[in-house]
């Protein structure tokens, strides 16, 4: 089954190219068919590029996804077009009484602040409280799930003294979880923050448990079953070149920056990048995908109102 975008947003025609099942809202809309209501609170400054990232991994499932973009409500983006914005996003303001059967928290370039300095953190407060009535599994990425993580446990980020940047691999800690189905034991990650969380951290805090984390750059991916969440601080969403742009970028603006690790083929930034990451990328979404098909109510307004924990 495809995902259903608008027609005239620019990830359908990027998906349809690579072959991803995108299906218009008219369309949909013939088919007898509850689809998972899934949203991305787009917290990056690129937010075409990042919606058309997670839009390619959420819709490779063999599920009908119904893919809602939501914006903060008082916070204007000064990156991409307000065109774009009025067209395809809907503020949180007005999305309140409406309930998801998942939700993805994007990352945001604001790692150096402490969390209450964020502008819009008390609506971001409030959104994170929202999804435990409103929303049956979230997944914080990045800045997302750091905030997630501190504000439902109180676990800190930790400023890095040189940003953790390139492709590392991550140890399979937990075989027989539902969202590592087909993982291997090691698997390559992109990572790109000036952060980080501590394992220690997340060991003292109660419910929370590891699933991927690496000797080199510590936890990755954290299961938060009472609060239906998982946070993951690393980027699987990532195009190629994503990481060439950051660096590129960096470079052009005279920025101190390393080139990143195990990312180019011998580590010279003038060859084409590997992607090393695509397939447990779409492990990963797709076995998240999975199970909110699985454990999410068929009457979506009963959800909120059901058991909190995904498995009991």
């Amino acid at each position: 089954m495809p995902i259903k975008i608008p027609a005239d947003l620019p990830a359908y025609d990027v998906l349809t190219r690579e072959g991803v099942m995108v299906m218009a809202e008219d369309q949909a809309a013939r088919q007898d068919i509850r689809p998972l209501h899934i949203g991305l609170l787009n917290l990056m400054p690129k937010k075409i590029q990042t919606e058309t990232q997670f839009a390619r991994l959420i819709g490779a499932t063999p599920l009908q996804i119904e893919f809602s973009l939501i914006r903060m409500s008082e916070h204007q983006t000064k990156t991409t077009a307000s065109g774009h914005m009025e067209s395809f996003y809907r503020p949180f303001s007005e999305l309140r009484d409406t309930k998801f059967d998942g939700l993805i928290i994007t990352g945001a370039p604001i790692e150096h602040l402490e969390f209450d300095q964020v502008t819009y953190w008390d609506e971001i407060s409030e959104i994170f409280e929202w999804t435990q009535t409103n929303v049956h599994s979230t997944l914080g990425v990045c800045w997302g799930g750091m905030a997630m993580i501190n504000h439902f446990h109180g676990v800190r980020k930790h400023m890095l003294d040189h940003k953790a940047f390139g492709c590392f691999g991550h140890n399979n800690l937990a075989p027989a979880s539902p969202y590592l189905r087909g993982f291997s034991d090691i698997c390559v990650i992109p990572v790109s923050r000036w952060t980080e969380m501590r394992q220690d951290e997340i060991d003292a805090a109660n419910g929370l448990k590891t699933l991927l984390g690496s000797d080199e750059v510590g936890p990755c991916l954290v299961e938060d079953r009472a609060h239906r969440a998982l946070y993951i601080f690393n980027h699987f969403e990532y195009d190629s070149d994503t990481l060439k742009q950051e660096y590129d970028r960096d470079v052009a603006e005279g920025t101190a920056i390393n080139v990143p690790i195990n990312y180019y083929p011998g580590d010279d930034p003038t060859k084409p990048p590997q992607n090393r990451w695509r397939s447990h990328a779409h492990l990963l979404y797709g076995n998240w995908i999975n199970e909110v098909y699985e454990t999410t109510p068929f009457d979506i307004e009963k959800i909120g109102l059901e058991t909190t924990d995904l498995r009991a």
